[in-house]
């Protein structure tokens, strides 16, 4: 008789996900971390809670009063953009990005603003809280884009007992602390930015900011793979979750939200960086082209969508003859990936051939473009180098290029086109179908290639060659 098998039971568990293990590993099998996999303590029965007191009694959600819940404007628009409209009082805000991205000097620009620093406000006081820099350090920054005023506290501190106490000292009206794996506590094990420690910090400062109605804004660091450092549960414990990027070789500073309870997930801000502060960029579609007088072969225009915001940038091309025995294939702001496809698909189903040539491709003003709409623009751009042919100065192309060869239709052309018009673009090459509506009925048109939209003419493609054909031939 077979000798029945016993289970052992798991003695090991993964602090950031909860994966379980009999035996310790340093990376989990789950979530992939390292060194969250720790030691799990005996399980214990659950307990009977019995019923208590109350807070505060249950009533009718209709008498519920929410003029304590509006948002406030922080004073730059981009940003209220971003939150749906500005901060609401005891949110808790995640702000993450790269070192030396300019996360400082942003929230050192909108607690002076919060402050009461712009003109006709009303002053409040604020808490800047610092755990990476000393306070004269900030004092320079904050001289250097203007950011001085009488209400903004600073204090450098790297205790949460010590920032706990300058918040009952101060009582601000808002709270920023930079960042929070700097800050720690006597009361958790490990050290300063660990993951038992970030939990508990922040679970300190969320319950004085949902107590007090005090909006906090923390600051976190990033992964090497772009990640939020720290234990995934921040993320789910805050109300807000905002991602800052950029290039750091250019002023172009981008913030946008993948975690928002009071407004949209959709939305992007804009922003420029220099040296006197940072401010919004309320059409930032300029800085993505190139002014010239005459159309130069190898480049073309297209319109991505940035959630619900269209952007309109340009593409860049060089075709030249290669002496090396593997041709160059390089990008920048553009996937890689995407470039290779696109580059097959004009070998294999235009017939032009780049084997025995270099290919460089790039965006103006370092934005990177990750939507597939901009593989039309694309192609258009390598081919125009290749044949040294330029297209017309007033021309976008939008489209994503299957394998096949088909122009496939993108989401939000009707958009994308308004924004072309506005900028004073006349021709636009777009799949076939992006103009119907959105009961399946098309648009009353007398050329079925070739119609009128928003003061453009829209021509509508099947292929990539009917594309090249139709591109290169307008005016």
């Amino acid at each position: 008789m077979a000798k029945a098998k016993t289970v052992r039971q798991a003695s090991y568990r993964c602090s950031e996900c909860g994966w379980q293990t009999s035996k310790w590993v340093g990376r989990c099998g789950e979530c992939q971390a390292w060194g969250t996999v720790q030691e799990a303590a005996a399980a214990t029965p659950a307990r009977v809670v019995a019923a208590g007191a109350v807070s505060a009694p249950a009533r009718p959600i209709g008498q519920v009063d929410v003029r304590s819940a509006r948002t406030r404007p922080t004073g730059l628009d981009e940003l209220d953009r971003v939150l749906g409209g500005g901060i609401v009082p005891g949110a808790v805000l995640l702000l993450a990005g790269e070192p030396g991205i300019g996360k400082s000097t942003l929230l050192l620009e909108v607690a002076a603003l919060a402050s009461g620093a712009g003109e006709g406000a009303e002053a409040r006081p604020v808490l800047y809280v610092t755990g990476e820099e000393s306070a004269e350090q900030v004092r320079l920054r904050a001289d250097r884009i203007g950011a001085v005023t009488d209400t903004l506290y600073l204090a450098a501190e790297t205790e949460l007992s010590a920032v706990l106490g300058h918040v009952d000292t101060v009582a601000p009206a808002l709270l920023v602390v930079d960042s929070i794996q700097t800050i720690g506590t006597a009361e958790a094990d490990g050290a300063p930015g660990g993951v038992t420690q970030i939990r508990e910090v922040a679970a300190n400062l969320i319950r004085v900011a949902k107590e007090r109605g005090i909006p906090v804004v923390l600051v976190g660091h990033v992964t090497k793979e772009g990640a939020i450092a720290g234990p995934r549960l921040l993320e789910h414990l805050v109300d807000v979750v905002l991602y800052f990027e950029g290039d750091r070789h250019s002023r172009l500073r981008m913030i946008r939200a993948v975690k928002n309870r009071y407004g949209p997930t959709d939305e992007l801000g804009c922003f420029d960086l220099s040296e006197v502060g940072i401010v919004g960029v309320a059409d930032p579609s300029g800085l993505f082209l190139t002014r010239r007088e005459e159309p130069v072969p190898g480049t073309c225009v297209t319109v991505t969508l940035e959630g619900r915001r269209p952007l309109v940038a340009e593409v860049q091309a060089l075709v030249a003859k290669s002496h090396l025995p593997a041709p160059r294939r390089a990008s920048s702001g553009l996937e890689t990936s995407r470039v290779a496809m696109v580059l097959a698909v004009l070998a294999q189903r235009c017939k032009i051939s780049m084997h025995e040539q270099d290919v460089y491709v790039s965006t103006v003003g370092g934005v990177r473009l990750a939507e597939t709409s901009v593989d039309l623009a694309l192609a258009l751009a390598v081919a125009g180098s290749t044949v040294e042919q330029a297209l017309s100065g007033g021309l976008i192309a939008v489209g994503e290029v299957g394998l096949a060869g088909e122009v496939r239709v993108v989401p939000g052309v009707r958009r994308r086109l308004a924004e072309a018009a506005r900028l004073g673009f006349k021709y636009a090459v777009v799949p076939r179908g992006s103009l119907d509506l959105g009961d399946g009925s098309p648009l009353k048109r007398a050329d079925p290639q070739l119609s009128d939209h928003e003061g453009m003419k829209v021509m509508e493609v099947d292929s990539l060659t009917q594309a090249l054909q139709v591109a290169f031939t307008a005016p």
